[in-house]
């Protein structure tokens, strides 16, 4: 007769079992009941599956970043960019090259740059906190949260053209389906701002839920409900205070999501746009969670390391914004509500996250999230198992031409979807 088998696995599939039968019984939309079920599945993972055989290759060394950094300013002529690599969840290598301004004034790790998109991810970050705490909840259609019908809110007295104009939903009920999670997929249905409709309306392109299709005007919509939703659980909450509490807790002591209104500060980028003529460095008076986010190359490194640890969430909010969420089925990040691709051509591991794009590649799972305007190019590119990142900041849009380049020099080849979010369109205003 065989022994009975008492080593640690039995004990250890028990405790795996338990957990899912109570988080499964509890329902995964409580946060402890999801946080034990992923503690399940991992446990199982680890009995059961064989670790993945990734490929990394070696993290080459600052003097050959900057050699290669180098040659890609030179081929794109982009005046500027900053540079740091997350190495194992830490800060390693952080460094910035060429000009801030047309005076010719150096760009250093210190220098104020617009952050653009990027802000969009921490964001998002600071949504997961506001679930961890129990004050929203990712599938509550946000009427739930407010006080009264979305349509029914007028402008902000102080800045009127901060959120949308909601009374333009009063004939749509759609609005009504809209939850958090939506907002962070990018699937409100919104094209990317109200004030880029041939109408200069707000609409509902499609069934909330259903496509990605990028909208800042998205993410505006859920900065609204937290500012101004219900009191009693906890909502009413200003962003840039909010944000401001992870800035001071991660020592970005040069980073917020709105100018300071105590006078000018002279270690600031001026950016150039695509045909090389420079554009004076925008100080944007009003929170805007899409994009008005001012941060150095020193400081958002920080935060990026602190996110690829998940540091300041909840190891189930982690995972969530991190997890394959909504699949992306077209070509390319723009223009706006393109059909779908054939299902043969379409990229099977693309898919919205929270508040970033998740991917898999040859270094495993992946997140990145990208920033632009017309003189502003921005990325970061996480790879989880080696918790790697790099991290780009440039006040040029040219450089952005470089960025595939560059991101696998340094990490190698991680499968970021590149093409998908520029196509032709990379470097371009």
């Amino acid at each position: 007769m065989a022994p009975t088998d008492t080593s640690p696995k039995v004990s250890q599939v028990s405790s795996a079992l338990g957990f899912v039968d109570e988080a499964t019984r509890n329902g995964v939309s409580n946060i402890n009941s999801m946080e034990k079920l992923l503690v399940a599945i991992t446990m199982f993972s680890a009995l059961f599956c064989p670790p993945l055989k990734v490929i990394a290759q070696p993290i080459p060394n600052g003097a050959a970043i900057d050699v290669e950094v180098g040659k890609i300013m030179n081929r794109t002529h982009a005046k500027g960019m900053a540079v740091a690599l997350i190495n194992h969840g830490k800060v390693g290598y952080v460094q910035a090259y060429g000009i801030r301004n047309a005076k010719g004034d150096p760009l250093t790790p210190d220098t104020v740059m617009y952050g653009a998109s990027l802000t969009k991810t921490v964001f998002a970050y600071t949504v997961m906190q506001l679930v961890d705490q129990g004050k929203l909840n990712l599938d509550n259609p946000i009427k739930n949260d407010l006080d009264k019908p979305l349509p029914s809110y007028g402008p902000d007295p102080v800045f009127p053209d901060k959120y949308g104009p909601y009374k333009d939903l009063a004939g749509d009920p759609r609005w009504e389906r809209i939850t958090p999670r939506m907002c962070l997929t990018q699937s409100t249905g919104f094209s990317n701002f109200w004030f880029l409709e041939p109408d200069r309306k707000l609409h509902i392109h499609f069934e909330p839920g259903t496509h990605f299709s990028y909208s800042g005007e998205g993410l505006i919509l859920l900065q609204f409900v937290i500012e101004h939703g219900r009191k009693a659980q906890g909502l009413g909450l200003d962003l840039g205070d909010l944000t401001k509490a992870n800035f001071d807790r991660l020592g970005m002591t040069r980073t917020s999501l709105v100018w300071p209104n105590n006078g000018q500060d002279f270690n600031v980028a001026d950016g150039w746009n695509d045909k090389g003529q420079p554009q004076p460095h925008e100080k944007r008076s009003k929170v805007r969670v899409a994009g008005s986010m001012n941060t150095t190359i020193s400081d958002l490194s920080k935060f990026t390391a602190a996110l690829v640890n998940g540091d300041g969430l909840s190891r189930a909010s982690f995972a969530e914004m991190t997890r394959p969420q909504l699949h992306i089925t077209v070509a390319h990040q723009f223009p706006l509500f393109q059909a779908d691709l054939p299902v043969s051509e379409q990229r099977k591991d693309l898919y919205a996250g929270l508040g970033v794009v998740v991917f898999d590649g040859p270094q495993g799972h992946g997140f990145y999230k990208g920033g632009h305007d017309g003189q502003t190019a921005n990325t970061m590119v996480c790879i989880q198992a080696s918790q790697r990142c790099v991290l780009i900041l440039s006040n040029d849009v040219r450089s952005e031409a470089g960025f595939a380049e560059l991101v696998g020099f340094i990490l190698g080849d991680t499968g970021v979807p590149y093409d998908w979010e520029y196509g032709d369109h990379a470097g371009k205003s």
